[in-house]
């Protein structure tokens, strides 16, 4: 048994540690945490994607497009009579010689077709088995011959503890007719 939240006279914690604490609080999966604008997509041309503000866990490991500003990731021109899916993901790396982390927003280009494109593979991957590599499908782009023509969100948001509460007192009223948790 290891302290984690204790004083001990030198730096102890690990990133796996912190992640093993926030997947018991948040869940195992990956989520949009209720923050800033929730990761919202905005496209500003057929070639740029906006990504604003909002936080995700992934496998509990926390990341952030900080509050008034927003991530881009450009996208590749589609073809005249083609259609494609590509998928934008957060993908965690982490070095296996230095051991360093991080998680940055990847397009995984689809492939062009003349019907029914499929979207791109992507790493599944997990983090806390020590997997290197791992992907959160954050949104799939349709793209008909030169435009997007969708952007679908393929990501959940966990709510606050204070909606929990809020679902908690409504389930609560229709019950007993009247509010239990304020």
């Amino acid at each position: 048994m290891k302290i984690v939240s204790g004083r001990t006279g030198s730096p102890h914690v690990t990133s796996q540690q912190f992640r093993q604490m926030l997947e018991g609080i948040i869940g195992q999966g990956s989520y949009i945490i209720t923050s800033g604008e929730n990761l919202k997509p905005e496209l500003s041309s057929n070639n740029l994607l906006k990504i604003r503000s909002g936080m995700m866990a992934h496998h509990g490991c926390i990341s952030c497009v900080d509050i008034g500003t927003y991530d881009e990731v450009t996208l590749t021109n589609g073809s005249q009579g083609m259609k494609r899916v590509d998928l934008i993901v957060a993908r965690y790396e982490k070095n296996q010689d230095s051991g360093i982390e991080s998680l940055d927003l990847k397009v995984i280009q689809g492939t062009p077709s003349e019907s029914n494109p499929a979207a791109p593979q992507y790493t599944e991957g997990d983090i806390q088995a020590g997997d290197y590599v791992a992907d959160m499908p954050l949104y799939q782009v349709i793209i008909e011959g030169l435009n997007i023509t969708e952007v679908k969100e393929m990501f959940k948001v966990i709510g606050s503890n204070k909606d929990l509460s809020n679902k908690l007192a409504e389930i609560s009223k229709k019950m007993t007719g009247k509010y239990a948790y304020a």
